[in-house]
């Protein structure tokens, strides 16, 4: 209704998109300028610049050689760079990267030491294969007949 009203009185200083929105014509020129510089504004309202740049752990660096041939010398990267301390902290399994799992596919599998240690010796725990005669004579069967 305010809208409504709105229009009636002044038709072509409405810069409010929801009072466009709510008459339902189609807009002219003046309208979709007036919504224009309305949307410019509140992105210059709200904007942030950002000085700081981070490499995204998600992503695997693919870091690729320069040509044989190239005359260019390669550069040097300081060994206490923090570039590198983040490439390889995003090259980590995320067992090393992180104290929880972040996930819950990675709740499973997350504790993967074995619960019991291993003993080679024991057998109840180790099958090894071991032939009898009659697993002797089918293999014996098996290889004659190629």
């Amino acid at each position: 209704m305010s809208a409504l009203r709105h229009r009636v009185f002044e038709p072509h200083h409405c810069s409010t998109t929801q009072c466009l929105l709510l008459l339902g014509n189609k807009l002219d020129l003046v309208h979709q300028n007036a919504i224009h510089v309305e949307t410019i504004r509140k992105e210059q309202r709200h904007q942030k610049l950002h000085t700081e740049f981070n490499i995204n752990p998600c992503r695997k660096l693919h870091v690729l050689p320069d040509k044989p041939m190239s005359r260019k010398q390669t550069e040097v990267i300081a060994a206490n760079s923090d570039f590198i301390e983040a490439f390889h902290k995003a090259r980590q399994e995320p067992t090393k990267k992180y104290k929880q799992p972040q996930t819950e596919s990675q709740e499973i599998g997350w504790i993967s030491t074995p619960l019991i240690p291993s003993n080679r010796n024991d057998m109840r725990y180790n099958f090894y294969r071991f032939s009898t005669d009659v697993t002797i004579h089918k293999e014996y069967a098996l290889r004659s007949s190629n």
